[in-house]
């Protein structure tokens, strides 16, 4: 690697950072971070580590994994929303140094910092760094499950057996059965390729099988505890349902063939194909590149560096685009393999019609990002635009060292892109989610009830999406369904959240109660262009109340 080259590699390894670290504070915004969060404070307030909870109901959608991760920062660090981000963002740099482990062993050093810097300014990276789900944890314990799989196959090592084992179990105690499907199948297509099949029998991959089963009996007994124990519980609206049953089966491949507990009617089997033009911009046409170059020599017949990535990444991402349940962060547990992938089309030297695509590629981003957050910023016009300054100067005096400095076009071209990127979640971490946030009702009813004068009462919420409201409160937060509300009497002073949609019904319904206090609300978690635009900010707000009968 060049001395100048690394320099700069560094830099932005540095400024990619201090970006996905800059969303840590940010307030909730979107309902999944504050439901997981609820649940983990929930974990604190009962005393149970073992049973997940939301609005005192039994809750059973994720395993515990990560729950068990936040209620370590919350006992260590008290409750809040950066306490609830900093096991993540400690788990995606484990990721990232993963990823840098088995570029370099592959590739080389210079491919690896390569494909570090894809991975961490990766668009839905970094904004899943501030709208943290289980995505930073997957990403670390499937690449780093695929690392010591891949020096497992290559010669057995304790410590990459057990590292392989307790990745593999973690990964499977975060989201599930499925995530199989990336480790295990980069393992077979390596082994397909490479025609050892008969390295497949050998006892430590019987080993291997063994201690991940010892390993995920924490996620089994917690399962096991608070529902197989317990036939008498309504879930899913029925009862005798079987947490480990859940795990094994319906939270994955039940959702998968569609008949679990929870079903979904529709699905777009080309969803992630366009969904990663923006989720894993400005990486994406060069990933498309890297992909069809990679089979096209597999076709041909020629040996590939390595195939763990390509075939893990590839089969998993043709199986989300098979199942029904499609979200566009699903792929981010994957993103580490894309840009290992990606990363030597950055790099080498390409055929004349190779090197045009790569530079357009990339140019399209280098030059729409910037002029996005330009317009983002002017339309919007923030209270606050300090840090937007800071942004633009940060990113100028980079842009202008790297075209000083660097002489090799298509390495000039990857720094700015990675530039660009940087710049653009730097101003939406700093800038413009914190306008989003200012308008969530959520949040300033919760706090309006955290007045100490309000103690005595018992909290109500009549959705179960309210959740930014449940950990923004002090108290717990108890659930009646909107239409037991007329006859419901609670025992003690109780106030009751509702949202507009809610509202409307109640009265509709001439429901008797009265209105505590009013409060303005962007009900939206996507962001439409009458809300960018501060002048026509309004005609998309809505308000949210809290209730008294």
């Amino acid at each position: 690697m060049k001395y100048q080259n690394k320099l700069f590699y560094l830099l932005l390894f540095v400024l990619a950072l201090i970006v996905n670290f800059s969303g840590i504070n940010l307030k909730f915004f979107t309902d999944d971070p504050g439901l997981y969060a609820s649940i983990a404070k929930n974990l604190i307030y009962k005393k149970d580590f073992l049973q997940l909870f939301t609005y005192n109901q039994d809750w059973l959608d994720k395993p515990h994994f990560p729950f068990w991760m936040v209620l370590c920062s919350f006992k260590l660090f008290g409750i809040s929303e950066w306490a609830y981000r900093l096991p993540a963002l400690l788990f995606f740099m484990l990721s990232v140094l993963y990823t840098w482990l088995f570029s370099k062993k592959y590739y080389g050093a210079e491919v690896a910092a390569m494909a570090v810097l894809i991975l961490m300014t990766s668009l839905t990276i970094i904004m899943s760094n501030t709208d943290v789900r289980a995505e930073p944890y997957l990403m670390a314990f499937v690449i780093g499950s695929i690392y010591h799989v891949a020096r497992l196959h290559e010669r057995y090592k304790f410590s990459d057996l057990i590292l392989a084992a307790l990745l593999t179990a973690c990964a499977l105690m975060t989201k599930g059965l499925f995530v199989m499907v990336a480790i295990y199948g980069g393992l077979l297509g390596q082994v397909l390729f490479e025609r050892k099949f008969t390295s497949l029998f050998n006892f430590k991959w019987l080993a291997l099988a063994i201690l991940i089963i010892v390993f995920i009996t924490p996620e089994l007994y917690a399962l096991y505890i608070q529902f197989d124990a317990h036939p008498e519980k309504l879930v899913f609206g029925t009862h005798h349902v079987s947490g480990i049953k859940w795990f094994l089966w319906d939270s994955q491949f039940g959702r998968f063939v569609n008949k679990g507990p929870i079903t979904h009617k529709s699905g777009d089997i080309f969803f992630f194909v366009h969904t990663l033009l923006w989720a894993f911009a400005p990486w994406c046409l060069m990933f498309y590149y890297a992909v069809f170059k990679s089979l096209k020599s597999i076709y041909q017949k020629q040996k590939l560096t390595e195939y763990y990535t390509l075939c893990g990444g590839l089969l998993l991402l043709v199986l989300f685009s098979l199942s029904k349940f499609q979200l566009p962060f699903y792929t981010n547990t994957i993103f580490p393999l894309f840009a290992v992938i990606t990363a030597p089309y950055c790099f080498k030297q390409l055929s004349n019609a190779g090197t045009a695509f790569r530079l357009v590629g990339q140019w399209v981003y280098i030059v729409a990002f910037p002029i996005v957050v330009l317009l983002i910023n002017y339309f919007s016009s923030p209270d606050e635009a300090l840090w937007f300054y800071v942004d633009v100067i940060v990113a100028i005096l980079v842009i202008a060292t790297i075209c000083y400095k660097i002489k090799v076009n298509h390495i000039k071209v990857f720094l700015l892109n990675c530039t660009v990127v940087l710049f653009v979640n730097f101003y939406l971490n700093t800038v413009f989610y914190e306008q989003i946030t200012a308008y969530k009702g959520q949040i300033t009813a919760a706090n309006y009830l955290n007045q100490p004068k309000f103690d005595h009462l018992h909290v109500y919420s009549l959705r179960t999406e309210n959740n930014i409201f449940q950990f923004y409160n002090h108290k717990h937060v108890d659930f009646i369904p909107l239409g037991d509300f007329q006859n419901f009497k609670p025992v003690d002073s109780a106030v009751f959240y509702v949202n507009q949609p809610s509202m409307d019904i109640l009265v509709q319904s001439h429901a008797q109660f009265k209105i505590l206090q009013t409060f303005t609300d962007y009900p939206q978690e996507n962001l439409l262009p009458k809300f960018i635009n501060r002048a026509t900010r309004g005609d998309v707000l809505g308000k949210v109340y809290l209730i008294e009968k």
